[in-house]
């Protein structure tokens, strides 16, 4: 039974995180922070870090109104 509980504990930290845009009407309301399936945060697209994962994945010709309207407040 160790190696089960030692094999699950390797595949958790072999799990990279991820970003997954959650959008309403076309604009980027949340971003979920994950790793594999499990869901560690959420990070507001308006915020300096939601703002940067926006323009690190994102190409210059996607329009992110959510991120716009931070950055102009």
């Amino acid at each position: 039974m160790a190696e089960a509980d030692s094999a699950q504990t390797e595949n958790q930290t072999n799990e990279e995180i991820t970003y997954q845009a959650v959008e309403k009407d076309g604009v980027v309301t949340a971003i979920w922070e994950m790793k594999g399936r499990r869901h560690l945060r959420t990070i507001d697209p308006r915020s300096r870090q939601g703002r940067e994962i926006l323009n690190l994945y994102t190409t210059e010709e996607v329009d992110h109104p959510a991120s716009e309207a931070a950055a102009t407040s």
